[in-house]
């Protein structure tokens, strides 16, 4: 009788293992494109540099801006700035291709959306600045993004105040997204 329950819970666990379904082979990477690896292209590309993280302080406060890769004539990007350990303000920023040239937008949950539109770009000595300019804005009426030497970036905006003009200028260096750490190049 011993034998006859081992042979049929044998037989059991092999009709189990025989008719039981595998899970599906995981399918292979898929090869990248051509155009994958290639560099960005269009009207954006030269802006492509700003992908990264960028991090700076000034005035007791600390600065942070992330941008995602270029991608569909878009570049998406967030601002953070710390003061004394608080938020002091957060923003969500744009670059992207509009019919009638480049823009850089910045929506803040304050304010509405307002858009700069790129009017020069000038190089010189390995630096390279991108001017964005909105006539119809006071503070900042021009945000100029400066591509500096050894992975500096400054972001500059001038307008006028009630005072005369103004400008502020936030100096950052690339650093790791996730460990903080400055990269050096």
């Amino acid at each position: 009788m011993n034998a006859i329950r081992l042979f049929v819970a044998s037989a059991a666990l092999h009709a189990a293992a025989v008719f039981a379904q595998a899970p599906a082979p995981a399918p292979a990477p898929a090869e990248p494109s051509p155009a994958a690896e290639s560099r960005p292209a269009g009207p954006l590309a030269p802006l492509s540099w700003l992908e990264g993280c960028w991090r700076g302080g000034a005035n007791n406060r600390e600065f942070l801006e992330r941008w995602l890769p270029l991608r569909g004539d878009l570049m998406v990007g967030v601002s953070h700035t710390v003061f004394e350990g608080r938020t002091q303000n957060y923003e969500y920023l744009r670059i992207e291709n509009r019919d009638d040239g480049v823009y850089y937008v910045n929506l803040t949950p304050k304010a509405a959306e307002i858009a700069w539109k790129l009017e020069k770009t000038v190089e010189e000595d390995g630096r390279t600045t991108y001017t964005f300019v909105n006539p119809a804005v006071e503070f900042p009426r021009q945000i100029a993004y400066r591509r500096d030497l050894e992975g500096w970036l400054y972001a500059t905006l001038d307008g006028k105040v009630r005072a005369g003009s103004k400008q502020v200028v936030y100096p950052m260096r690339r650093v790791d997204c996730e460990t903080g750490q400055v990269i050096r190049k």
